[in-house]
């Protein structure tokens, strides 16, 4: 069986930077996945995708608290926090 193609994420990784910077405030502060306002899939897939990749996902910190659930890569997951150093690689 051959490997699914990897598909390109629906937002950029400036994008995402972006939002989560607008929802958290300040870099390094949890925000709930939901705040995304994507659909479960695409935000599995979104964090997913950007979680296989070592050089962005090294900044995103994944924990486990109240709300909703999601799967990324396997790992359960509501809130998201990116560290400030993200930016040295936008």
């Amino acid at each position: 069986m051959a490997a699914e193609p990897r598909r390109a994420p629906m937002m950029s990784l400036q994008q995402l930077v972006a939002n989560y910077r607008t929802l958290a405030g300040d870099f390094g502060k949890p925000v709930a996945l939901s705040a995304f306002a994507l659909t479960t899939a695409e935000t599995e897939r979104l964090f997913s995708s950007y979680d296989e990749d070592y050089h962005i996902s090294r900044f995103f910190h994944f924990s486990e608290s109240t709300g909703e659930h999601y799967s990324i890569n396997g790992i359960p997951a509501t809130h998201v926090a990116i560290d400030a150093e993200i930016q040295t690689i936008l």
